[in-house]
């Protein structure tokens, strides 16, 4: 288990450990609290410093470890997400590798409804973590002569999130939350839960190999999504839209001002997050259904702890 010290990595590891699996957690940090893999063994390892040395004989990799942000470093989000998946992959030539990518690999430019896995990668992203995303995917369908699954989430919520619920709350200001669009386009989203049923059925199924989009049973609102998710941590907070025909031009310049001053910064609004919430991004998953066995929960926010106040 690559990421294991991360908010979906963790939470594989502790429900392939219930299930009685043999568990390797790796992951960047020299040390791991045990509770959050599981019990598991843990083992550090940076995977953009090259391959693992002496890597153990297992069945399956489950592939969590990524950068993903939206701002980062370029070349540090390609380290971690391109040649840190080929580190893995050498290291692990035997195994059955199970990638878990990302539904920005879809074309951001354009809506997604309702996207069959045919559809991505695409030839242009707004960042590097949709590029390097796509290209990571690449990569490991490229070895035709091992077993491999590609899964492809949305919006990824839950306890323990560290990414979707914190970068919303980073627009919150004075009880209101900037979003971009008009809050009525629809979205899949996916549960760490169904995410991590995936990962399982993933490793351990009869399918091989494919690539396979994971999301809830059933879509939603922006609108709903973004009040779901800001009632469920007990945030008070209402969404309030900016239009996109304003949006688009702005996050443009910011983002060129950002380029010219050479230093990332976390922009409160740019283009990956229009393309994400103020064009429909709903995805068809009957084919994971049809060839892992999944079956999905419905979407639900209930179990996110509340944000504490202060």
């Amino acid at each position: 288990m690559t990421g294991a010290t991360g908010f979906v990595g963790g939470a594989v590891c502790r429900a392939a450990v219930d299930a009685g699996w043999s568990v390797l957690a790796l992951g960047r940090r020299p040390a791991m609290d045990s509770a959050h893999i599981g019990g598991a063994p843990y083992r550090r390892w940076d995977i953009t410093a090259g391959p693992l040395p002496d890597p153990p004989a297992v069945d399956a990799v489950v592939h969590c470890a990524a950068s993903a942000t939206d701002t980062g470093v370029e070349r540090e989000v390609w380290a971690t997400n391109l040649t840190g998946t080929r580190h893995v992959l050498r290291s692990f030539g035997a195994a059955r590798m199970v990638h878990v990518s990302t539904a920005s690999v879809y074309d951001p430019y354009r809506p997604t409804i309702m996207a069959v896995e045919s559809e991505a990668p695409v030839h242009r992203y707004l960042n590097a973590y949709g590029a390097s995303k796509a290209a990571a995917e690449r990569a490991v369908l490229a070895e035709s002569d091992r077993e491999a699954i590609v899964l492809r989430p949305h919006a990824v919520y839950g306890p323990g999130d560290t990414t979707l619920l914190p970068r919303l709350l980073e627009n919150v200001r004075a009880g209101r939350l900037l979003a971009v669009g008009d809050g009525r386009v629809l979205l899949s989203v996916t549960s760490v839960g169904n995410l991590v049923s995936a990962c399982l059925l993933a490793a351990s199924g009869p399918a091989a190999r494919g690539v396979f989009n994971i999301a809830d049973d059933g879509v939603l609102t922006v609108d709903q999504g973004l009040r779901g998710l800001l009632a469920s941590a007990g945030v008070q907070a209402r969404p309030c839209y900016l239009p996109t025909r304003l949006a688009w031009p702005t996050a443009t310049v910011l983002e060129s001002a950002q380029r010219l001053v050479g230093r990332p910064a976390r922009l409160r609004l740019n283009r990956y997050l229009i393309s994400q919430f103020a064009m429909e991004r709903t995805l068809d998953i009957s084919a994971a259904r049809r060839h892992l066995g999944y079956r999905p929960t419905g979407i639900d926010f209930t179990a996110i702890s509340p944000v504490p106040a202060g």
